[in-house]
């Protein structure tokens, strides 16, 4: 399995299949590279389809430096990727923690992204008038899972954490594809899988105070969200309106792990997309779709 080198010297195992134009996905919390199986086998038909593991997650180095985890070193480990595979450039597509990861590269590295998908998107992220307490509870609730997994280990806590709220939907459908992952979770680095929880999870910044640079941000986006999966829906909306080259999916009676339950669907949708920005036709919003008014034409 081949390996690249990240900036501050931390191996990432890597795979990859097909030849053409390179997508490279960037696994969730709970995931790693096997997890995209699905798309790298329907993708590499017709492009280069990279995936690879995200620190702390074995093969993967586990570095035991909590400042080895963050957002920024999340996002700067896509860029390692390319580099060390010699691409210069790529779709970027990732889902949940790969997304946000996906849309931090699209912010900070525009130049090396075809375009970016960001499925699953939002946990945590609240505006700043929110009076719930989203943002709080979630880095709350990061930081008793940290704990939770160093203390039961890995394998079980997986077995409850494969069963949340989005996760249902995954076992319902497909009981053995439930299986399967909730196997290859319980594999994980217990010590890795609790630093990234804290250095990448629990401390990374909230999308609502990124709504200025999303504005800036010119790269052709695509949301996926699941209609079940709740903590990514008003993210997803909010996306969408923000970032001018975004389109929003969301799948029916769908959760957290869509490329997992909706393998045909994602596929499909994300495939749509490629195709429409590599014809050029996908193209920023026209400000005229976004009057104020319901029934008349907005005005200059």
């Amino acid at each position: 399995m081949p390996t690249v080198t990240a900036e501050d010297g931390v191996k990432l195992a890597c795979t990859e299949a097909g030849r053409g134009v390179p997508i490279i996905f960037v696994h969730e919390f709970a995931g790693d590279m096997r997890s995209w199986e699905g798309q790298l086998r329907f993708f590499s038909r017709r492009y280069r389809a990279i995936a690879f593991n995200a620190r702390g997650y074995p093969p993967s180095d586990v570095p035991g430096d909590p400042a080895s985890y963050s957002q920024e070193r999340a996002t700067d480990d896509i860029r390692a990727v390319l580099g060390g595979l010699g691409i210069a450039r790529a779709h970027v597509v990732g889902l949940s923690m790969g997304a946000f990861a996906a849309l931090h590269f699209g912010l900070r590295y525009p130049e090396l992204a075809f375009s970016l998908v960001a499925a699953g998107v939002g946990y945590g992220a609240s505006p700043a008038e929110d009076t719930s307490g989203v943002q709080a509870r979630f880095r709350a609730e990061a930081a008793a899972t940290a704990e939770k997994i160093r203390t039961e280990g890995v394998a079980k806590w997986a077995t409850s954490y494969s069963r949340g709220p989005a996760r249902l939907q995954l076992l319902e459908k497909d009981p053995r594809g439930h299986a399967e992952f909730e196997a290859m979770l319980a594999g994980h680095s217990a010590e890795g899988s609790a630093l990234t929880m804290l250095g990448v999870q629990r401390a990374r910044p909230n999308l609502y105070d990124l709504a200025g640079k999303f504005r800036a941000m010119q790269v052709p986006t695509l949301i996926v969200c699941g209609d079940e999966d709740e903590p990514t829906l008003e993210p997803g909306i909010f996306l969408k309106r923000t970032i001018p080259m975004a389109g929003l999916v969301t799948l029916p009676r769908t959760g957290h792990a869509i490329n997992l339950e909706e393998p045909a669907l994602f596929n499909e949708a994300v495939l749509t997309f490629l195709t429409h920005v590599a014809s050029g036709r996908w193209m920023a919003r026209d400000p005229a779709t976004q009057s104020a008014s319901i029934l008349t034409a907005a005005t200059a």
